[in-house]
């Protein structure tokens, strides 16, 4: 399964630079309820809410959305190994949790910073230029 990171969410919204490529959106995706609140706050913030709006909810209801279990919010006050944004320890403590459970996961995202810290924390990231996971060990 892939965990859809929100700055991939937003790309294919607001037909960025980067598009992530139609493979991506046959995977079974997943993110924490978070991506809703960000996505739907950037498209606000930008007075783009109605006019994407429909594209936003046919977008993050492809999503399975993971709760915040109280494992997770306690695995995010834990430091990383390299810095991290609040939402983004949240996010990758979502993904920890998934992988606790034997599920595999790879990170889409754009956020280098989170690449970054998903590397770290070996966790794969799925190539949004080829649509498939690399190996975290890079």
């Amino acid at each position: 399964m892939i965990y859809l990171d929100t700055s991939v969410g937003l790309a294919q919204l607001l037909a960025e630079d980067r598009v992530p490529p139609a493979a991506l959106w046959e995977q079974p995706l997943v993110a924490s309820r978070f991506i809703q609140y960000e996505i739907w706050t950037r498209l606000h913030a930008r007075g783009l809410g109605a006019s994407h709006g429909e594209a936003a909810r046919d977008l993050l209801a492809r999503v399975a959305f993971i709760e915040l279990a109280p494992s997770v919010l306690e695995r995010a006050l834990a430091p990383f190994p390299s810095p991290v944004r609040t939402l983004d320890a949240l996010h990758l403590a979502s993904i920890e949790f998934l992988r606790a459970q034997r599920q595999e996961v790879a990170l889409a995202t754009y956020d280098e910073r989170m690449a970054a810290a998903a590397r770290a924390l070996r966790i794969p990231l799925y190539d949004l230029t080829e649509g498939s996971s690399q190996n975290p060990a890079r």
